[in-house]
């Protein structure tokens, strides 16, 4: 094996934990794997053989690139202050897909990433290097130009910001399912009570059709696994508001299909065998307190509906 072989052979060690990193840090797995390409030029060209840790140099390196991102994205942003949601890593119900595992490892499903891209740059990088990462602050602080304890600041800022909003769902996947379908259920029966049943009263729908011309609604609504139909991109809370655009958005007829998106239960719904939208559905204590939809219907294009049969 030459020189180049075995740089690249270290590199590949590394690289599903590189992109899971900017995956949490970016939400964009097209993003995340440019942060990643950049990571990897910027390794060959250099001499890392006195490097003891290398995984935590391109961790760093990786982190640097994601947070020029990070920045650069916020400045060409419209409107910071609508949801925005992150790619979607789509599963058949019954389990995570092996190549899905490293980017899923530690998260808590979409809800989390939906609240990290309301922080800042730097407090984004600051919690989920500490706190999913488990990278120390004295190797944070130099990455965001920071002292370790103003890094800590950020970290700290950026969890009581997440603690504020549903994001962890009960771990048992089964239990979820069962929430999430007896919420499809009532939704398509009509059933107004049976729906507030299953509903945290402080339950927040997040949802984002992408730009839609005028300032209207998305075709379909943009409630489209059973939240805010005919809204645009915007948030409803409250579990009378949410049962009731749930009621609406099934009077719509199209099939839903039950899925895991990003590890969570959730649903796509399609017509035609096109995907209208993807929700999904944050359980805990056998409530859903979150629904976050992606119905963007030019980043609905690119998803693969064949893992799920649909």
């Amino acid at each position: 094996m030459d020189d180049q072989d075995e740089k690249t052979e270290r590199f590949e060690e590394h690289r599903a934990h590189l992109r899971a990193v900017a995956y949490r840090m970016l939400g964009s797995l097209g993003e995340a794997d440019d942060a990643v390409q950049e990571a990897w030029i910027r390794f060959d060209r250099t001499d890392t053989t006195e490097v003891e840790n290398l995984r935590g140099w391109l961790t760093t390196v990786v982190s640097r690139v994601a947070l020029n991102m990070l920045r650069a994205r916020r400045t060409r942003r419209e409107d910071p202050f609508e949801p925005h949601m992150p790619d979607v890593i789509l599963d058949r119900p019954s389990g995570t897909d092996p190549e899905h595992e490293a980017l899923l490892a530690d998260s808590v499903g979409l809800a989390l990433l939906v609240v990290l891209d309301t922080l800042s740059a730097a407090e984004r990088l600051a919690f989920v290097l500490h706190d999913i990462f488990a990278v120390p602050f004295d190797e944070i602080a130099p990455i965001v130009d920071r002292s370790p304890e103003a890094a800590r600041q950020l970290a700290s800022r950026a969890r009581r910001r997440i603690q504020g909003e549903p994001t962890v769902p009960d771990v048992d996947l089964a239990r979820q399912r069962e929430v999430v379908d007896a919420f499809l259920v009532a939704a398509r029966e009509g059933d107004f009570d049976a729906l507030l049943a299953v509903l945290d009263p402080d339950v927040v729908v997040r949802a984002d059709v992408g730009a839609v011309p005028g300032g209207g609604g998305a075709p379909g609504g943009a409630g489209g696994a059973g939240g805010a139909g005919g809204a645009a991109s915007g948030q409803v809370r409250g579990a009378v508001e949410v049962a009731r655009r749930a009621m609406l958005f099934a009077q719509i007829g199209l099939l839903t299909h039950p899925a895991l998106v990003n590890g969570v239960a959730g649903a796509v719904t399609t017509r035609d065998g096109v995907a209208v939208s993807v929700g999904a559905f944050t359980v805990r204590g056998g409530k859903v307190v979150a629904l976050d939809i992606l119905a963007d219907p030019d980043r609905l294009r690119s998803l693969d509906l064949n893992v799920l049969g649909a």
